[in-house]
């Protein structure tokens, strides 16, 4: 670009405020021109009758309660900011079975990011093939598209992913009995309406 185009350019682009600039403070002009020509009888008038209006007593505020100190004098007693109950992370086993029997969750795995949502909340959007291998396509509750495969993991409840079709993401899930143990069972993430 020349020295003279680019002068050029700068002159229309200042021209081109400068119109602007004075159109918009001429439309300012024309538009307050109008409020001054108006009778502002009405108004006044209104004015006069709410000044004329006698005043009213207005009540006394209540009196303030002083704030009543409480301390907590119990030292010996019970922390009154400790849970009732604890919970224990060791299931007791229930009668009949023994602690070793039946599924139970691999706690020493390290947690995958869709294992923080409901099943219910998380969405199949669809399959890739990639490799000649199917992958599935989850949408989380935020929004975030993921990608997963047979071994992930889903859910709240420990679901390993057995199995992606185009319609479905089949997985097991192992679940508390309420006996102390646990349970597998089988659970579905159909492919979501859209």
């Amino acid at each position: 670009m020349s020295t003279a185009t680019a002068r050029g350019s700068m002159f229309l682009n200042q021209y081109t405020v400068t119109v602007t600039r004075t159109l918009v403070l001429c439309a300012a002009v024309v538009a307050l021109s109008g409020c001054i020509e108006r009778d502002m009888s009405d108004l006044e008038s209104y004015a006069q009758q709410i000044l004329a209006r006698k005043g009213s007593r207005i009540d006394e505020l209540p009196p303030v309660e002083p704030y009543e100190v409480y301390t907590y004098a119990s030292a010996e007693g019970t922390d009154p900011f400790e849970p009732f109950y604890r919970e224990s992370k060791v299931p007791t086993p229930g009668p009949g079975q023994s602690p070793s029997s039946g599924p139970k969750p691999n706690f020493d795995r390290n947690s995958e990011e869709l294992e923080s949502h409901p099943l219910d909340s998380l969405r199949m959007m669809g399959t890739i093939e990639l490799k000649a291998e199917l992958w599935g396509i989850i949408r989380s509750p935020d929004g975030t598209i993921h990608r997963v495969q047979v071994g992930n993991y889903l859910g709240r409840n420990h679901g390993k992913i057995v199995g992606i079709s185009e319609e479905s993401i089949d997985l097991n899930e192992i679940v508390d009995d309420g006996r102390g143990g646990y349970q597998e069972r089988s659970a579905a993430l159909a492919l979501a309406e859209l």
